[in-house]
């Protein structure tokens, strides 16, 4: 992947990035850091709602992240092992603590999964959900509808 390539992705000129990191190591952890913390943080805030509705509303936002940021979620996939090595750990951790709060929602409607089960479940639906680089191009509206119900289906069938 090229400093332009991850310009693009961030929505701005490849050589402009160095202006404010040390390299392009520098620059790729800051990136996967950051998409890992605002995938977090939008999950904390949505877990203040209704137990029984959590799981619904992380599936919404993370299709919405899925679908308008299919750049990031392939620099995600093929970058990260290019990353200093205390920038993965974080990225790890930032991710573990995502797929926790994923694992407590779906073990609040499906009371009989162990844990163990229930984070293999989950990581399954990310995964469904972080298929869209490599999907058809259904706009926008129609891949939401469906990777919404596809993963609404697999969650529920665990239940």
């Amino acid at each position: 992947m090229t400093v332009d390539d991850l310009g693009a992705a961030a929505g701005v000129s490849g050589p402009a990035l160095y202006h404010h990191f040390d390299g392009k190591e520098a620059l790729l952890g800051e990136m996967l850091i950051g998409i890992s913390q605002s995938l977090l943080d939008r999950a904390s805030a949505l877990a203040t709602a209704n137990p029984q509705d959590l799981l619904g509303a992380l599936i919404a936002m993370h299709v919405d992240f899925a679908v308008e940021d299919r750049q990031l979620i392939t620099v995600h996939f093929r970058e990260l092992v290019n990353a200093r090595k205390a920038d993965r750990k974080r990225v790890r951790d930032l991710q573990n603590a995502y797929v926790d709060i994923w694992v407590d929602a779906l073990m609040v409607v499906g009371r009989n999964l162990e844990p163990r089960t229930a984070r293999t479940v989950v990581h399954a639906a990310l995964g469904l959900m972080n298929s869209t680089p490599h999907s058809g191009r259904l706009g926008r509206d129609e891949m939401s509808a469906i990777l919404v119900s596809m993963t609404g289906a697999a969650l529920a069938s665990m239940t």
